[in-house]
C-alpha cells in the first residue's frame, strides 16, 4: 500500500495543518516507510502466539483489604469549621 502527495495533504487539512512542499514529500516518505515496515510485520508467523493486551506480563499489586480501626464521627467532625449533625457546612457553590 502506498499513501500518495494528496492524501497527506487531504490528511493535514481535515488536521487543520499547513506544509510546505518539502515537508509534504518529507511526510509522505515517512508514511509510506511506516507502511512498508508494517507489511514486514504481517509477514511474520503469530499463528501460535497468544494475543496481548500489554507487552508486559502485568499482574495486580494490590494488597488484600484489611479491616483497621478507624477515627469515630465525633472525632473527624472536631476539626470541621461548622458542623450540622454528623456533616459537614460548606459553602454553597453555584
Amino acid at each position: 500500500m502506498k499513501i500518495s502527495k494528496k492524501e497527506v495533504a487531504h490528511i493535514a487539512e481535515l488536521a487543520r495543518l499547513s506544509f510546505s512542499e518539502e515537508e509534504m514529500e518529507l511526510f509522505t516518505d515517512q508514511l509510506n516507510q511506516i507502511l512498508v515496515y508494517m507489511e514486514k510485520l504481517d509477514e511474520i508467523d503469530t499463528s501460535g502466539i497468544k494475543p496481548t493486551y500489554h507487552a508486559l506480563d502485568l499482574t495486580n499489586v494490590f494488597r488484600e483489604d484489611q479491616i483497621k480501626p478507624s477515627l469515630s464521627t465525633q472525632k473527624l467532625l472536631s476539626n470541621a469549621p461548622q458542623t450540622d449533625k454528623d456533616m459537614v457546612i460548606v459553602p454553597r457553590i453555584i
